[in-house]
């Protein structure tokens, strides 16, 4: 699949409610997939932490690849990490066909963006919620999806920040139509409806579907706050 089958895909699918892998059931990985496959997930988002950008650590893309096989959804990597560009290429080979990198890790990203665009990918910036858009803004015109933290990055179950709403409306205001705008952290059935009329096209979702009994009727009424 190219970059721009991929882009078609997720505009098409569009509001987007993909499932943050940090927060499944990891001794049963397979069955997870096919819960969320159920519920008409289009994307998993795969949360990398290494210990260093972030104090926490995750899975890495040898877990990736394991699951890659098991689905035809999207895979969407959120590379918390030091040096990203040092192990962009596993992650390529694990199936992942969206790549986000953070601004803090990598202040002059755009040979780091433009490898990933090169791979036929998606290419992702992320900025934790101390930086401004500015920081990211030079970088507009490599990025095809630019991914807003509305938590710090590296930490499940934090609560969301509502001035994460005006810097999604801003982002929406500075970054080209055809870029995808994504959100990440604290997102559940009473922040999803704001982020939605901020302009958000994709909303990474943890607990709001992995604690709930019936992904399939969590997914569908996080889908109708986005307004699908």
């Amino acid at each position: 699949m190219s970059r721009t089958e991929i882009l078609e895909r997720l505009r098409t699918a569009r509001p987007v409610i993909a499932p943050s892998m940090l927060k499944c059931d990891f001794s049963d990985l397979a069955h997870e997939v096919e819960r969320l496959t159920a519920a008409n997930a289009k994307v998993l988002h795969w949360d990398v932490m290494d210990g260093h950008f972030v104090p926490n650590l995750s899975y890495g893309p040898m877990v990736i690849k394991r699951v890659r096989p098991l689905t035809e959804m999207l895979f969407d990597a959120h590379l918390m990490i030091s040096e990203p560009e040092r192990y962009l290429d596993e992650y390529l080979k694990a199936g992942c066909e969206a790549i986000t990198v953070h601004i803090e890790a990598v202040p002059q990203p755009t040979s780091l963006l433009r490898r990933i665009r090169d791979a036929g990918r998606v290419a992702g910036l992320a900025l934790n919620p101390q930086t401004s858009l500015t920081a990211v803004e030079p970088f507009f015109a490599e990025i095809d999806l630019l991914l807003v933290m509305s938590v710090q990055a590296g930490f499940g179950g934090q609560s969301f920040i509502p001035s994460s709403i005006e810097k999604l409306r801003d982002a929406r205001k500075r970054i080209s139509s055809e870029t995808i705008l994504s959100v990440d952290g604290g997102i559940g059935t009473k922040t999803i409806a704001g982020c939605a009329a901020a302009g958000t096209d994709l909303f990474v979702v943890g607990s709001a579907i992995f604690d709930q009994s019936d992904y399939v009727n969590a997914a569908d009424e996080l889908g109708r706050l986005a307004g699908r």
